[in-house]
Order: structure tokens, then C-alpha cells, then sequence
């Protein structure tokens, strides 16, 4: 009980890194029963409505899910003790415009296919897609209450929740639609997705209900207070509060909208610049489909490691910094770049030995193995990138991860336009590695400065 009080940020990244490894292994052999089950031109389908899915998600929860761990995890430090408030006024925001945003995916299905993502294939599976927004912002902000006080173990066992409940459902439906002798189409993925999600959100919102019933009779002498004090929006405490909160949830959400638009535009060109190569559309679909679909999430998966710690980097750094204990960011810092860029030189080495046996042998696509070998080298910036853009946050320095951010992909989506076109998905491989090269030196320059500075 000791080591869990006194080291929080071990403890936790411990629970989030070993529930992290146990879902990504879930969800690696997903991928692969995915594959096989709808081919590689399905999976470059599924991974178009991956850009819509990460714009739906900043534009509603993102950034109050960080907002909320920030400001609860200040509260903690400077109270005493944490308050559920934040959550409530972040859930205020977050869920109304999830459920816009769910709205307006259903309703322009038709049109966001085919003028957005080039491919009307994906109208029904928008549909289904737009259900899991709102279950989405409700888990994503309770989880950011839980970050904030450093309780990884309900983040963490959602996420595990969800996995197998993705997982689980579309085995199931896909088995029955085999057994009835048809071919299960890629839209059982995405049903896949939307019960995950609903069942992650039904534990997350277990955990806070007996949090919530705990905080009742602190809060009965707050009955006894005139009627202006019991709303979070109005003057006092309350509405100080949701200025705050929305003070450090706007600039996060529009910088995650800017940064997604980016992606979605890099996401969408990708294929269009391939049939310029010379491939025909079913054929740029499946080279997408295997580079995002499978050797992308093979060279994500030792990142469970390093993003359960820049999770729960960003309530420590917060934490510290506001009570003015900079040697502790400094050292949380060193410590961070120390291992993480030690794990990714590690894992660069495996990659570029093992890279060729594990997409022929896992995935039956030797063209996987010569993405994922050409990927590991990227590793050591893509685990050190994560980690510390979690520090800059902390430190109140959202903005310059933002340019910065920006830089990076507009690098990206200049390989995309000029290299693609000429040298396939080697040309973007290129732009990958220089973009992450790019992005980790300013960000170390940055902590530099700002160390420099206090």
C-alpha cells in the first residue's frame, strides 16, 4: 500500500502497461482474423473511416478528457483532496456535442463518403460508426477523471473491456453469417467497434457512481448555500470552474481538429497519390489496407508501454509544476528520454530483423514484412514523441506542441503529394521517418528552452 502511495506513476503505468499489452495482443490477433476474414481490400476500406473516427473523437471528447485529468489532478495537489466537478462540467460539454456529432454523421452518411472519403462503400458503416461518438466522449471523460487522481486500474480494465467485447462480437457474427454461407461484410468490424465502446462506457460510468455516492454528504451543507451557488455555470466557484475547464479544453480541441483535418486530408491522399503511381483502385485500397490495417499496428503495439506512461505523465508533471517542485519534472523528464529511447532502439533492432518472417508468416503479406522493417525505423522517436508531448502538455505548453505537430505533417503530406506519385509507399515511408526525426528534435529543444528558462 506504501509503494502505491508513494509512487503513483509506477503503479499505474504497471496496471495500464500490463492491461495495455494484454488488449493490444487481443487486438493484435484481431487484426489478423480481420485480414484473412475480408481480405486486404477490406481492411484499406475499414481504415478510411479511421480519419472521421479521430476527428469525431477530438472535436468531442479529446481534449476535455486531458482537461479534466489536468484540472483534477491540480485540484488533488492544491485541496487535498480531488473533486468530481470537473467531470461533470466536462460531461456537460462533451456530451451534447457528441451527440451532435452523432447526428450529423448519420444524417450526411451518403455525402461524406463519397465527397470526403472517395468511397461509397463506407456510407452504412458511417452510420453504424456514429453510435460509438457519444459512448465514446462519456468513458473518455470519466477515464480523464480517474487519470487525474492516478487510479489507472478502471481506465485500464475499460479499455480491456472494450477490446474483448469488439473482439467477441464480430467473431460472433461473422461466425453466424459463415454458417449461413454468405461472406460477412466489413461493416461487422465497425458494429465490432460500437458495442466495445457501449461496454466500456457502462464500466466507466460503475466505477464514478460510487465515487459520486461517497461526495453526497460534503456536499449537504452545500444545500444550506443561496440558490446561486448551486449551479456549476454560474458566478462563483462554479462557474470559475467551467471557465477553467474550457480555457484548457478549447485550445486542446482545436488543435486536435487542426491536427486531425491534416491527417484526414494525409489519410484520403494517400490512396488517390497511389493510383497516380500507376496502381489501379482495388490494388492502392489493398496496399493501404496492409500498411495502416497491419504493420502499422505491429510497430504500435511495444507503444502500450509508452503511452500508459505519457497518460499518466501529464497528471504528475501537472501536479509538480503546480506546486513548483520543478526538480521532480526534471527528473520525471531525463528518466522519460533515458528508457523510452533505450526501448525504441530495442525494439528498431527486432523490427528490422524479424520485420520480413513476421508479415509472412502472421499476416501472409510479404509486402507487411518490408513495411514493418522499413517502420522500425522509426521507433526510437515514435515511443520518445509520445511521452513527451505528454510533458509539454503538463507544463502548460499545449500550444507549441500544437505548431509543432503541424510542421510535422505538413512535412508528411509533402512526401504524400511529390514522393508518393513517384516512388509508392516508399516515398511516404521516407516522409514518416523525417517527419518523427523532425518532431522529436523540436520537442526536445522545447523542454530545453523551458528548463533554460525556470
Amino acid at each position: 500500500m506504501k509503494t502505491k502511495q508513494r509512487h503513483p506513476l509506477i503503479v499505474g503505468t504497471f496496471i495500464l502497461t500490463a492491461t495495455g499489452i494484454v488488449s493490444r495482443l487481443i487486438g493484435f490477433l484481431y487484426r489478423i482474423y480481420l485480414s484473412r476474414l475480408f481480405g486486404e481490400e477490406g481492411m484499406g476500406i475499414y481504415q478510411l473511416l479511421g480519419p472521421v473516427l479521430s476527428l469525431s473523437f477530438s472535436l468531442t471528447a479529446a481534449g476535455y478528457q486531458t482537461a479534466i485529468s489536468k484540472l483534477v489532478a491540480e485540484q488533488a495537489a492544491t485541496q487535498k483532496r480531488p473533486s468530481l466537478r470537473p467531470l461533470i462540467v466536462g460531461l456537460g460539454i462533451s456530451l451534447p456535442l457528441s451527440l451532435a456529432c452523432n447526428a450529423v454523421l448519420f444524417c450526411f452518411a451518403d455525402t461524406i463518403s463519397t465527397s470526403l472519403l472517395q468511397e461509397p462503400r463506407t456510407a452504412s458503416m458511417l452510420r453504424v460508426l456514429s453510435f460509438s461518438v457519444p459512448l465514446s466522449a462519456v468513458h473518455s471523460c470519466i477515464n480523464g477523471y480517474f487519470y487525474g487522481i492516478k487510479k489507472a486500474g478502471i481506465p485500464a480494465g475499460s479499455q480491456l473491456l472494450e477490446q474483448i467485447a469488439r473482439v467477441g462480437c464480430v467473431y460472433i457474427v461473422s461466425s453466424h453469417i459463415l454458417s449461413l454461407g454468405r461472406k460477412p461484410s466489413i461493416s461487422v468490424a465497425v458494429l465490432g467497434l460500437t458495442v466495445g465502446e457501449f461496454f466500456s462506457m457502462l464500466m466507466t460510468i460503475a466505477a464514478v457512481c460510487p465515487r459520486h455516492r461517497e461526495t453526497l454528504p460534503r456536499k449537504a451543507a452545500a444545500l444550506r448555500l443561496p440558490p446561486q451557488g448551486l449551479s456549476p455555470f454560474r458566478k462563483n466557484s462554479g462557474e470559475s470552474l467551467a471557465r477553467k475547464l474550457l480555457a484548457m479544453a478549447l485550445p486542446l480541441t482545436a488543435n486536435r481538429i487542426v491536427l486531425n483535418l491534416l491527417q484526414s486530408v494525409e489519410a484520403v491522399s494517400i490512396p488517390a497519390r497511389l493510383r497516380l503511381y500507376g496502381y489501379d483502385t482495388a490494388t492502392s485500397l489493398s496496399v493501404y489496407g496492409v500498411f495502416t490495417g497491419m504493420a502499422m499496428p505491429f510497430i504500435f503495439f511495444p507503444n502500450a508501454l509508452t503511452s500508459s506512461v505519457a497518460v499518466l505523465l501529464l497528471p504528475v508533471i501537472s501536479e509538480n509544476y503546480a506546486l513548483g517542485n520543478m526538480d521532480a519534472v526534471k527528473n520525471a523528464t531525463v528518466r522519460t528520454v533515458k528508457y523510452c529511447g533505450a526501448m525504441g532502439f530495442g525494439c528498431l533492432g527486432c523490427f528490422v530483423l524479424f520485420g520480413r518472417w513476421a508479415g509472412s508468416t502472421l499476416f501472409h503479406s510479404p509486402l507487411a514484412g518490408y513495411f514493418i522493417t522499413t517502420l522500425g525505423f522509426i521507433c526510437p522517436f515514435l515511443y520518445l514523441d509520445t511521452t513527451l508531448s505528454s510533458i509539454l502538455q503538463g507544463l502548460g505548453l499545449a500550444g507549441h506542441t500544437f505548431v509543432m505537430n503541424v510542421v510535422c505533417l505538413l512535412i508528411r503530406l509533402g512526401f504524400v503529394f511529390l514522393a508518393v506519385p513517384r516512388f509508392g509507399m516508399t516515398g511516404y515511408l521516407w516522409g514518416l521517418l523525417v517527419s518523427q526525426l523532425t518532431l522529436g528534435a523540436l520537442y526536445l529543444i522545447c523542454l530545453y528552452r523551458f528548463f533554460r528558462k525556470h
